[in-house]
């Protein structure tokens, strides 16, 4: 195994594959398109570079923990399993009966093959496990997540502990505008802003629970938040699922999101409300 690479202000023009997950260095202001598709977090001098597709996975694992009331710790916890077991991916296959995101085992009473494949089954299913382990929330992160996976591989989960940690402070909130995602603008027109606010709160109910969707001037979408770490949690899972919602831009507090750009979360001339959410 390889170690994460932790990069350094100056931005080196190198990748780096640990277990299969593929990690480098965010292009920040480049030309070409070889950062659409991907999502970046940087946290500190630690930068994480996933799919778009191992971003959504990563950005519901950590907003289920949310909606529970669990602290980040659980969020780091399960994207430190998911990362060492599917590499963030909703495997349809593994060893033996292993499915989903952490390949968990039908004959071993995880649920159904059906129940396993959907990601947010299997989070809840997880997490269910993990509140009934002594201490999880002062357990080392490799531990918990053994006590919970029972793996012949206990120490593997190390490995992604400090990849976790980034994602999960990311993308619980606690630290604002660190996870982003470079994605093409969507093609299709906008459907009416009240069919598009109730999508919106279908789609967040099995992540975040009832959240409130209004419609503001200009038919902009506004998410109210409760607190500032909640409001950058829905921001960024908003940016994680964009392209499939059909976002093509997130504002929050002072800073804004386009999908077009490779350079993250700047400055918005048009600053949204300090406890709103606006989706464009």
């Amino acid at each position: 195994m390889g170690v994460v690479k932790r990069a350094a202000a100056v931005v080196v023009p190198l990748a780096l594959v640990v277990g299969g997950v593929w990690y480098g260095v965010s292009r920040h202001g480049s030309s070409d398109d070889k950062t659409l598709g991907q999502c970046t977090t940087k946290v500190g001098r630690l930068t994480v570079v996933l799919t778009d597709e191992q971003a959504r996975n990563a950005s519901l694992i950590s907003a289920i923990a949310i909606r529970r009331g669990m602290p980040a710790h659980a969020a780091t916890i399960g994207l430190a399993t998911a990362l060492q077991e599917s590499k963030l991916y909703n495997l349809r296959g593994g060893d033996r009966d292993s499915l989903g995101l952490f390949q968990q085992r039908h004959s071993q009473g995880w649920g159904t093959p059906q129940q396993i494949l959907d990601p947010v089954y299997a989070t809840n299913a997880f997490y269910d496990a993990l509140t009934k382990v002594p201490n999880w929330t002062t357990l080392p992160v490799t531990e918990a997540a053994q006590e919970v996976q029972r793996s012949g591989y206990p120490s593997a989960y190390a490995v992604y502990e400090g990849d976790a940690r980034a994602l999960a402070s990311a993308l619980t909130g606690y630290s604002p505008a660190a996870f982003w995602c470079h994605l093409p603008k969507p093609g299709a027109a906008a459907p009416p802003a009240i069919r598009r606010a109730a999508g919106l709160r279908d789609s967040l109910a099995p992540a975040f629970g009832a959240v409130e969707v209004r419609v503001g001037s200009g038919s902009r979408l506004e998410l109210p938040t409760s607190s500032t770490a909640r409001g950058w949690a829905v921001a960024s899972y908003l940016v994680a699922h964009a392209a499939q919602l059909g976002i093509s831009s997130v504002v929050y507090r002072d800073r804004g999101w386009s999908a077009e750009s490779n350079r993250g979360w700047q400055h918005a001339s048009d600053s949204a409300s300090a406890d709103s959410v606006v989706i464009g």
